[in-house]
């Protein structure tokens, strides 16, 4: 588990189950990659973040 002290106790179950459904869809049975699996939550988060931003200023 991250060692991450800054995360909201409530947001740790999400970004566990995150982690878990990242790891399924690139194929790990264990989190032993964690910084590939991280890189990848990573890189869905901005993902989503850009597209509600884009959603927002729509014109």
């Amino acid at each position: 588990m991250s060692k991450n002290r800054g995360i909201v106790p409530e947001a740790r179950i999400a970004l566990n189950s995150f982690k878990e459904e990242i790891a399924k869809d690139l194929g790990l049975e264990n989190f032993t990659y964690a910084g590939y699996v991280g890189g990848n939550m990573v890189r869905r988060m901005v993902e989503a973040a850009e597209k509600e931003l884009v959603e927002k200023y729509k014109s």
